[in-house]
């Protein structure tokens, strides 16, 4: 049976790196987070039509079966920050991905705390105390839901230190 895992948390956090880290290590595949590049190519402002798409296409990616995964399969980013994304932006948020989140798709959701620095780009737009901000909200959906989780934190080699243990622990 091949172990989801989730990597979750604020943006910069180091979630693809991390997740690429772990399927090297474990030799396996990690998914890469369809948000940013569906976002990177619009030619307008995002909508909220856009991301319950980015929602559908993560559900998809999600239920999706991969033969080729070795015994793990990490996922940069799950429907929790989408969730999180649609409440802070919208004000509302698709019933339909409040019931996917309680289906527990994930072994462990890794989610990676704000202590590292954020670096601007296109696309980000939470840096700032709004890390701290989301990253609680993380938490608190985790916990809300009695999803697995482990916190993920410190610089580069520690945070992927952090992770091998707790997917170790599982």
């Amino acid at each position: 049976m091949i172990k989801k895992i989730s990597l979750i948390g604020p943006e910069c956090t180091a979630k693809t790196t991390l997740a690429s880290e772990l399927a090297r290590h474990f030799g396996t595949m990690w998914i890469p987070e369809y948000a940013r590049e569906y976002i990177e190519n619009l030619d307008h402002k995002y909508t909220f039509q856009d991301v319950e798409h980015i929602a559908q296409k993560q559900l998809s990616q999600i239920n999706s079966t991969y033969p080729q995964a070795n015994n793990w399969i990490f996922f940069d980013t799950d429907l929790i920050i989408t969730k999180v994304w649609f409440e802070v932006v919208f004000n509302n948020c698709p019933e339909w991905i409040n019931e996917e989140i309680k289906k527990k798709h994930f072994a462990l959701h890794l989610l990676c705390k704000p202590d590292i620095p954020w670096v601007a780009d296109k696309v980000r737009e939470n840096g700032g105390k709004n890390r701290e901000i989301l990253y609680f909200r993380y938490l608190d959906i985790l916990q809300n839901y009695k999803l697995p989780y482990g916190i993920v934190e410190g610089e580069e080699k520690m945070r992927f230190s952090n992770a091998i243990v707790l997917l170790n622990n599982l």
